[in-house]
């Protein structure tokens, strides 16, 4: 049993820049509140932030840590099934090596769940899957198995399937391939629903388990979609206004500049990575001001590492980049706590520090847009799990 007390607190949710405490209990924040707390905690291990600035722990919401391993290449690289350019019945969740390194980096640095899984390089990658940062197996760090399918657009599937002299070659190529399955899925899946329901002729289909994985996209899952150009962007959107999907769309590096097509969309985004090197012709217009501009347009969004791209580690320096160019201060947190959290449908569990929620808690030693800030004490599931000397 842990109390924070005398915290700035920024909780995502009611209390955001005013002095206040979280109790947590079970792994579970227990209380939260402004000012000073009761006595009925006063059996608590009492930590005094001493009007540091406490925030929910950091939520990554779209990597590759764990299945791309760091320091090592072949061996720790499971990130992409290059055989193959549909594949919606892999899991990123049987790649993950919970002792990649990059786990205990992320950790200290405040980051404490992560969506990773597949990368880009088919046009269906597989799924994605929610994890904590701390844990000795993949079991014990889940937070959600399957979170949402992973597809991809523009230069990666092309590049790879060109290469092997098959399609999808071109971006019309890649975005038929998508059409052609999630058109396979849905005939799949409607008549396995009519012979399930009894209905009147229905016979079972023979069972197909691409198919099978797929159609779960007709249930609700969530799609995230890779695609940074705005001509891939729009083809997103159209794509996931024809089979109405539930979809993000990720990196989007032109989004900022198609503001009111994306708006009209109601297709949410999730951003980056914005540091670094522009590494191929799909990043010549990256930006720090996108996030300015999606937020003056209302897009829902979320800033997103990529790791390895961005290492996991410097989450909070990728967003002060974006304040730097206008996002304002709270919406940069969000971005990378509550938002994050509710894009890939786990706010229910993470992202704020709210009643009943797991107890993910920092304490930063600083303002946590600066560079030269760290956690002083980072929570994870109710257990400290770094503490700065």
């Amino acid at each position: 049993m842990i109390l924070i007390k005398n915290a700035t607190l920024h909780t995502m949710d009611t209390i955001n820049g005013e002095r206040g405490f979280v109790a947590v209990k079970n792994g579970k924040v227990e209380a939260v509140g402004k000012g000073d707390p009761a006595e009925a905690f006063k059996e608590y291990r009492v930590i005094d932030a001493d009007g540091k600035v406490v925030t929910p722990g950091l939520v990554d919401p779209h990597c590759h840590i764990g299945v791309m391993e760091e320091g090592i290449q072949f061996e720790g690289n499971d990130t992409n099934e290059m055989t193959h350019p549909i594949y919606p019945e892999l899991r990123g969740l049987d790649s993950v090596y919970p002792h990649d390194r990059a786990f205990a980096y992320a950790a200290k640095s405040g980051v404490t769940t992560v969506v990773t899984g597949p990368g880009s390089a088919n046009v269906i990658g597989g799924t994605f899957t929610a994890i904590k940062t701390i844990g000795n197996t993949v079991d014990e760090m889940m937070l959600k198995e399957e979170v949402c399918m992973k597809m991809a657009l523009g230069e990666n599937p092309k590049r790879v399937y060109s290469q092997q002299k098959k399609a999808p070659s071109t971006r019309m190529a890649s975005a038929a391939l998508m059409r052609e399955w999630l058109q396979k899925a849905q005939e799949y899946r409607s008549q396995l629903k009519a012979f399930e329901n009894g209905e009147e002729g229905a016979n079972k289909p023979a069972f197909d388990m691409k198919l099978h994985s797929l159609m779960r996209v007709f249930d609700g899952m969530l799609v995230k979609i890779h695609a940074h150009r705005s001509d891939d962007i729009m083809t997103a959107i159209r794509i996931a206004k024809e089979f109405n999907l539930n979809a993000t769309i990720d990196h989007a590096t032109e989004a900022y500049l198609i503001p009111e097509a994306v708006k009209a969309s109601g297709v949410p985004i999730i951003i980056g990575p914005t540091l670094g090197y522009s590494s191929k012709y799909e990043l010549i217009h990256r930006s720090f001001t996108a996030g300015r501009v999606l937020e003056e347009h209302d897009i829902p969004f979320a800033l997103m590492t990529d790791h390895p791209v961005v290492t996991v580690d410097v989450t909070m320096v990728h967003a002060g980049l974006y304040v730097k160019e206008g996002l304002s201060r709270q919406r940069a947190l969000e971005s990378v706590t509550i938002d994050a959290a509710k894009l890939n449908g786990i706010d229910d569990r993470v992202g704020s520090l709210k009643i009943g929620k797991d107890a993910d808690i920092v304490i930063w030693d600083g303002d946590p847009f600066s560079l030269m800030t760290r956690p002083a004490l980072v929570v994870l599931d109710g257990n400290v799990v770094h503490e700065a000397s």
